[in-house]
């Protein structure tokens, strides 16, 4: 199967997902026992008011015909105006979403760098002390909460040692870089400002570990599991047969076999961290779309959170897209099948 055919059947599937969560947020949004008009205008608003707040968003037509006024201008980009902010869900979805678009791959990028080598080695010396090391660590990392994690490592190191900063995105004394992709470690050194680009990486730190913390357990747990049943695979006791240095065995035949089943636990997990972010950005005081979200839903701002779920069911997916491109990269056997 060529990698061009794969990617339509993925992208054929990507589209009936997207139509399925469009009907799922449009649905919920009908089924919250609350009046979108009453709540944009307020309660002293009076019944003149409602009738043309409703009428100018459609609110008194039949269900299917405002499921179809949504679908159409969700094709053309217009996801409604935020009660809250009064500005254009899509501007504030831009603003917004580059913050934690940052946060969640930094603390992918940790759990990867972390998870993987942590995970071959713990496999490499099983039942030895890096072994017991890797699986404690793991076992802590799957059970401490992040709002609990993320306010210890504040109080460690910004209060205690204050060796970092303990929220917001860049020091208040430094202006941002010029917005061109609206991730600030990207922009500042596209501008040759490294002055930003090391206080946008100090701020990053914390909040990336603590996002990061739990994935990075998992991604060691399922690669040392993986690693476990790839070390006893006949090709590669005929590799240690053959006097093959270990490590070469190790990285580069099992690792990267072992790899494949620990992939798709990379791809679920960076779904996992933009709703983790929704805590770490309280937390860290991070201006992203965690925050966004939910002083939306505090202000019961439909139109808002519907965006926000579709950003994020829009990134999880292609997230799952990659890691089935990743599969066909790594597994000939589908490449063949």
């Amino acid at each position: 199967m060529t990698l061009l055919s794969y990617l339509l059947r993925r992208l054929v599937g990507f589209a009936a997902v997207m139509v399925g969560i469009s009907i799922i947020t449009f649905g919920i949004s009908h089924l919250v026992p609350t009046d979108p008009a009453i709540v944009a205008l307020g309660d002293h608003a009076t019944d003149e008011q409602i009738d043309a707040f409703r009428e100018k968003y459609g609110l008194n037509k039949p269900v299917a015909e405002q499921y179809w006024i949504y679908v159409t201008n969700l094709i053309q980009g217009d996801l409604g105006i935020s009660l809250r902010t009064r500005r254009p869900v899509s501007a504030d979805l831009r603003d917004f979403f580059p913050a934690t678009f940052e946060l969640s791959l930094t603390a992918l990028v940790l759990s990867i760098l972390i998870g993987v080598p942590a995970g071959v080695v713990s496999a490499t010396a099983r039942n030895r002390l890096p072994d017991h090391i890797v699986r404690i660590v793991s076992l802590i990392g799957g059970s401490v909460p992040i709002f609990w994690l993320g306010l210890i490592l504040i109080g460690f190191f910004y209060g205690r040692l204050g060796w970092l900063p303990g929220g917001a995105r860049i020091d208040k004394f430094i202006p941002p870089p010029p917005l061109i992709t609206g991730l600030f470690t990207v922009d500042s050194l596209l501008a040759g400002d490294y002055k930003a680009f090391w206080s946008s990486v100090h701020h990053l730190l914390l909040p990336a570990l603590a996002l990061g913390y739990f994935s990075t357990a998992i991604i060691a747990r399922m690669m040392r599991s993986s690693m476990l049943e790839v070390l006893h695979q006949q090709y590669v006791l005929s590799a240690q047969a053959r006097g093959f240095r270990q490590g070469r065995v190790v990285w580069r035949h099992a690792a990267r076999n072992a790899l494949i089943p620990a992939v798709t636990t990379i791809g679920v997990t960076f779904g996992s961290l933009l709703s983790g972010a929704v805590l770490t950005e309280t937390i860290f005081s991070w201006p992203g779309l965690g925050r966004y979200a939910t002083n939306s839903a505090i202000n019961l701002d439909f139109p808002a959170v519907m965006g926000v779920t579709l950003l994020a069911a829009l990134v999880y997916t292609v997230a799952n897209l990659v890691v089935d491109v990743g599969y066909h990269w790594l597994d000939p056997r589908i490449r063949n099948g």
